[in-house]
């Protein structure tokens, strides 16, 4: 059986989500989630970080690693394009873009601005921040375009993660009416029912799901 070691709010409601999306078996570990204002690796899970993910002997953290791992493994071709495909290219691009560069700046608004409640002393970094933060949306934006997700027609992994990174963008105040186009892509994630349970689970609840 899965198990998926969980804290709102956290990465690991992208592995919640995609669960849901694909609609296997797994159970849930709920984790009370420690800000990370000094110390990290402080997570009650295997690994000390979330998401973590057993699966039988498997022990897995890193959410983007982990959205693969169960793709490839239990997605029977749905969620990714072919290995060696072009579409295949772009999959892996946004699944790793949406991780290490969008959502790097906004990291450093939620530790600095959030956790360690040190906004004031940090503008000018803060500031930075937010500017990267606003150039990594609008590359996503241009790259979007009018299609309904990032890799050709189809909902994949990629949305899964970005989704993730849209909504942290969303509620730290970057994601706003100057994007209209990737806020409509964002509403279409929110709007999709597997994000919907995965939201409205509350800790201790549903621990299960067959």
């Amino acid at each position: 059986m899965i198990k998926l070691y969980h804290a709102p709010l956290t990465r690991s409601v992208r592995i919640l989500w995609l669960l849901e999306e694909l609609g296997i078996p797994y159970e849930v570990e709920d984790v009370e989630f420690e800000p990370t204002r000094d110390t990290f690796f402080q997570q009650k899970t295997p690994f000390g970080k979330l998401p973590t993910l057993e699966d039988d002997e498997v022990v897995i953290c890193e959410s983007g690693a982990v959205l693969e791992y169960l793709i490839d493994r239990y997605g029977e071709g749905r969620f990714a394009p072919e290995p060696g495909s072009p579409e295949r290219a772009a999959y892996l691009q946004w699944i790793h873009f949406a991780e290490s560069t969008a959502f790097a700046p906004l990291g450093v608004l939620a530790w600095l601005g959030v956790y360690r409640g040190e906004g004031g002393r940090y503008t000018e970094l803060l500031a930075d921040a937010r500017s990267r933060a606003l150039q990594a949306l609008a590359f996503v934006d241009r790259a979007l375009g009018e299609r309904d997700y990032l890799v050709g027609d189809t909902f994949t992994g990629a949305d899964v993660m970005m989704g993730f990174t849209l909504a942290a963008a969303r509620r730290l105040g970057v994601l706003d009416e100057s994007l209209p186009r990737l806020g409509r892509y964002l509403d279409r994630l929110m709007a999709r029912p597997a994000l919907k349970r995965a939201l409205e689970r509350k800790p201790g609840e549903g621990s299960s799901r067959s």
